[in-house]
């Protein structure tokens, strides 16, 4: 019986590490070292400090801030661009209950049903958006002052 609670105990914290194992630069980083090494040094300190900036490509992007919550295609007399936006939960009173990408599974109960999904006094608000050109490039980013 012991055996078994160890192996839920070591199973669960596996299922738990690969869910949020891209949470972090860091770890986004060491997941994708070709990308990384083939940056300038400039690059790779924000990319490291969870920064993208005005240039960027989609790659580099993923590196320093992981994957969108949303992307949304935009067209005009310009031409098409993409802008993803990344979320933030939080109360009305300003608790933040979730960020980004990574953590949207609640791992004490049914991972499909995240905890921030039944709170109360829940709102979303968008604190980062990316906009990206016809080239894939960025070209501007919105961020949210607090």
């Amino acid at each position: 019986m012991k055996r078994f609670k160890l192996g839920l105990v070591v199973g669960a914290f596996c299922w738990v590490v690969a869910l949020t194992g891209c949470a972090t630069p860091e770890a986004r980083i060491q997941k994708n070292p070709e990308v990384f090494a083939r940056l300038s040094s400039a690059q790779q300190e924000m990319i490291k400090k969870g920064q993208a900036g005005v240039g960027f490509d989609q790659e580099m992007v993923k590196l320093a801030l992981g994957e969108p919550d949303r992307i949304v295609t935009r067209t005009d007399a310009q031409g098409t661009t993409e802008i993803w936006s990344y979320m933030i939960y939080d109360s009305n009173d300003g608790v933040l209950l979730y960020r980004g990408y990574y953590h949207r599974y609640y791992v004490w109960g049914d991972p499909f049903y995240p905890y921030y999904l039944s709170h109360s006094a829940r709102r979303t608000r968008e604190q980062l958006k990316v906009v990206f050109d016809a080239t894939g490039k960025v070209a501007s980013i919105e961020q949210e002052k607090r």
